[in-house]
C-alpha cells in the first residue's frame, strides 16, 4: 500500500496502519474537495490558499506499508476509503484585503474571483479565500442600478448584503457613455492569452489557392447552422446594442416608418441577409434607387431598380452606379419594395451592412437586429471614425471593390459585408487582432476546467454569452429568475450561476423617459446644489425616495435573502452592481447635446450631469459564503 502526503504547512496528519470501515465516505463531489483517499492521501490542510500558491512545488513523502493480508494490491477503484481534512465543521471563508486609500477594483477583477475559484484565474490580490476547495458552487448575481449612493442612503432596505457578505467593495464602472451591455460582456467574456497549440493566429486574408477554393464549394451544400456550429460566438453576439444603434443614426418608431414584422407561423425566416441600397439626389435629398439582398453563401434574394417619388436631380454614378438608361422603364415605388422587403426580413432575421443605417433610412424601414461592418471592425483610430467597405475588402478579403468608373455595384457590396461578417463569425470576435491574445466566453473557460454553468437571463443575453455545456434558461422577470435559480443552485453538478436582478434599472430607465418625472428630478437636483450648496452626490442621498422605489429595493432585499437561503453551505455568492442610474446620465446628455429648450440654467445642468456621471460610475462588489 502507497500513502503519498502532501505537506502545504507545518502539520501532523496522523495515518492510521489500517482504515476502519467507519472512516468510509463517498466522493466528494467538488474537485479538489475535502475527502480524499487513503490510497493516495494529498493533505491540503493550509487555511490560506494564497499560501499554497505562492509556496513552491509542495514536498511528497511517500510510506511504503505492507501490500493486504492476501499479498494481493487492491484495485484503487474498489473499496476506496476517504479522510475527510477539513473535518465535519470545515468552512470556506471570504475576507476582503485592507484597500489602499482610494483604490477601487474593476470589472475585471470580480470576474477574475469567478476564476480564480472554480478555473484558472491569477491570485486575487483583493480578497482573501480560506479553504478554497470546499466552495461547491459560485453565483453571480448582476443588480444594475445600486450604484454606492444609492446603498449608502437606503441601508435599512437592503440589509441583506451587510449581513451575507459585509462591507462592499468599491469597483469603478464602465463610461456611462457605454450602455450596461458592455458591462455584461466585460463580465461574460474573457481575453486569454492564446496557446500555442491552437495553430497561432487567424489569417487575416483569405487564402486563394485552388484547394481553398474546392473547400468553399463544398460548403456551398451545407447550412448556415453546420457551418457555425463550432463558432466561438452566436451571431447574436455581433449585433448592435441598442445604444449603438442609437450612437450611429438608426432610427426606432420614426414617423413614417415601417418596421419588420413577426415571423409568421409555420414559416422558415432568413436568419442571416446583407443589404445593399443605392440612392440618387431629388429635390428632398437622397432618395432609393436600387435594393439588394444576398443570403450568406451569396445568393441575391432580392435586387430590383426603384423609381424616387421626385424628378431625380444627381443620378450620383460615380457611386450608385445607376444610370437614367437603368430607371427609364421602371415602375417600382419605394412602397413596392417595402412590400416586397417585408416579406423576406422579419424581426427575427439578422441583417448585414455597411454603415446600414443610411441604407434603412432610405428604405424608410426600422429593423432591430443589424451587424454594422463599419463597427464590427473597428477603425485604428477608434472613435467615430469608420472604415471604408473597399479597404476591409482589400485586407480581409484579398479583393478589390468599388474602383469601377461605372460605380458601385449594390450586389458585390452587399456579398462583401456578408463575407467580412462570417469571418468574424467563425473565427471569433478578436479576427483580425493582435494574435497573442483571444477573446472567450466565460462559460467556455469554465467548461474547459470541467465546471458546469447556468446562465439565468434575458433571452438576448442568453443567446449572445451561452455556450455548448451550459444550462440555457431565459427569463422574463426578476422573480422568475429567483425560482429558477433557486432550482438551479440545488443542483450538485452546477458549478456556476449567473443570473440578473433588472428591476432597478428597469425603474430608472421608465423614470427618465417619462419627461414630467425626469424634469422633477432635474428640478430637485439643482435645488440641493443651489439653496443647499451641496453637490449633486451628497445630495442625491438626500433627495427624496418615492414609495415605487423603496418598494423595489425592499423586493430586490426579499429575493436576496430567498435566494441565500437556498445556497448550499460554503458557495459564494458575488453581488454586483455594474453601475448607477446610467438612464438619467443618458437622457441629460441628449437634452444638452440637442440643446432643447429649457427654463433650467444651462451651467446647472452641466454640473447635474458631472456629478450624475461621476456617482453613477461607482459599482459595488459584495462577497460571502454561505455558512
Amino acid at each position: 500500500m502507497n500513502i503519498s502526503i502532501r505537506f502545504h504547512a507545518h502539520i501532523i496528519f496522523p495515518t492510521p496502519s489500517r482504515p476502519k470501515p467507519s472512516r468510509s465516505y463517498s466522493q466528494f463531489h467538488c474537485t479538489g474537495g475535502a475527502l480524499v483517499p487513503a490510497a493516495a492521501v494529498r493533505c491540503h490542510c493550509y487555511s490560506d490558499s494564497r499560501f499554497a500558491m505562492n509556496s513552491t512545488e509542495p514536498e511528497t513523502l511517500v510510506f511504503h506499508g505492507d501490500d493486504d493480508e492476501s499479498g494481493n494490491n487492491q484495485s484503487s477503484s474498489q473499496n476506496k476509503n476517504y479522510f475527510d481534512v477539513y473535518g465535519p465543521e470545515g468552512r470556506a471563508e471570504v475576507s476582503f484585503s485592507s484597500p489602499e486609500a482610494h483604490s477601487a477594483l474593476n470589472i475585471q477583477d470580480v470576474q477574475g474571483l469567478v476564476r480564480w475559484v472554480l478555473a484558472d484565474g491569477v491570485l486575487p490580490s483583493w480578497v482573501f479565500i480560506k479553504n478554497k476547495p470546499l466552495i461547491p458552487k459560485v453565483v453571480l448575481l448582476y443588480v444594475p442600478g445600486l450604484d454606492a449612493a444609492v446603498f449608502m442612503s437606503q441601508k435599512k432596505l437592503l440589509s441583506s448584503l451587510k449581513e451575507f457578505c459585509g462591507n462592499p467593495r468599491p469597483v469603478l464602472g464602465l463610461s456611462c457613455v457605454s450602455d450596461g451591455m458592455q458591462t455584461i460582456d466585460a463580465l461574460l467574456t474573457c481575453t486569454v492569452k492564446r496557446k500555442r497549440n491552437e495553430g497561432g493566429a487567424v489569417s487575416k486574408k483569405r487564402d486563394p489557392s485552388p484547394e481553398k477554393e474546392s473547400s468553399s464549394s463544398a460548403s456551398d451544400s451545407l447550412s448556415l447552422a453546420e457551418i457555425i456550429k463550432d463558432a466561438p460566438f452566436p451571431i447574436a453576439y455581433y449585433t448592435l446594442t441598442r445604444k449603438q444603434m442609437e450612437d450611429n443614426g438608426y432610427c426606432h418608431s420614426q414617423a413614417g416608418f415601417l418596421s419588420t414584422l413577426p415571423t409568421p407561423s409555420g414559416s422558415l425566416p432568413y436568419e442571416l441577409l446583407a443589404l445593399d441600397c443605392e440612392m440618387c439626389v431629388t429635390k428632398d435629398g437622397f432618395e432609393l434607387t436600387r435594393v439588394t439582398l444576398v443570403d450568406f453563401k451569396g445568393v441575391v434574394v432580392l435586387d430590383k431598380l426603384v423609381k424616387p417619388s421626385n424628378p431625380i436631380i444627381d443620378y450620383n454614378t460615380r457611386y450608385s452606379g445607376i444610370t437614367s438608361e437603368m430607371l427609364s422603364d421602371v415602375t417600382t415605388s419605394l412602397e413596392d419594395i417595402q412590400d416586397d422587403f417585408l416579406k423576406l426580413v422579419y424581426q427575427e432575421t439578422v441583417l448585414v451592412g455597411h454603415s446600414l443605417e443610411n441604407d434603412l433610412v432610405a428604405l424608410k424601414i426600422s429593423h432591430n437586429l443589424v451587424i454594422d461592418t463599419a463597427i464590427l471592425y473597428k477603425h485604428p483610430r477608434v472613435g467615430s471614425y469608420k472604415t471604408a467597405l473597399r479597404v476591409l475588402s482589400r485586407k480581409y478579403l484579398s479583393k478589390e471593390i468599388q474602383d469601377s468608373v461605372k460605380g458601385h455595384d449594390s450586389v458585390e457590396d452587399a456579398k462583401t459585408a456578408m463575407d467580412l461578417v462570417m469571418l468574424k463569425i467563425q473565427h471569433g470576435p478578436d479576427f483580425g487582432s493582435p494574435p497573442n491574445f483571444t477573446r472567450k466566453k466565460l462559460l467556455t473557460v469554465l467548461s474547459e476546467y470541467d465546471k458546469t454553468s447556468s446562465l439565468i437571463d434575458d433571452v438576448s443575453i442568453v443567446k449572445r454569452y451561452a455556450c455548448g455545456t451550459c444550462h440555457s434558461i431565459p427569463v422574463f422577470s426578476d422573480d422568475q429568475a429567483l425560482r429558477k435559480a433557486q432550482k438551479e443552485v440545488k443542483n450538485i453538478k452546477t458549478h456556476f450561476i449567473w443570473m440578473q436582478f433588472s428591476e432597478l434599472n428597469c425603474y430608472f430607465k421608465k423614470q427618465a423617459d417619462d419627461t414630467v418625472k425626469f424634469s422633477s428630478k432635474l428640478a430637485e437636483l439643482i435645488s440641493l446644489v443651489t439653496c443647499q450648496k451641496k453637490s449633486v452626490s451628497s445630495g442625491v442621498a438626500r433627495c427624496s425616495i418615492l414609495s415605487e422605489l423603496r418598494e423595489i429595493l425592499t423586493r430586490i432585499d426579499s429575493r436576496i435573502r430567498n435566494l441565500y437561503a437556498s445556497l448550499p453551505v460554503n458557495s459564494m455568492l458575488i453581488v454586483f452592481t455594474g453601475h448607477g442610474d446610467t438612464a438619467s446620465v443618458h437622457r441629460l446628455r441628449k437634452m444638452l447635446n440637442a440643446d432643447t429648450e429649457t427654463t433650467m440654467c444651462r451651467e446647472k445642468l452641466v454640473k447635474v450631469l458631472e456629478e450624475l456621471q461621476a456617482k453613477a460610475e461607482v459599482a459595488l462588489c459584495f462577497v460571502g459564503v454561505k455558512h
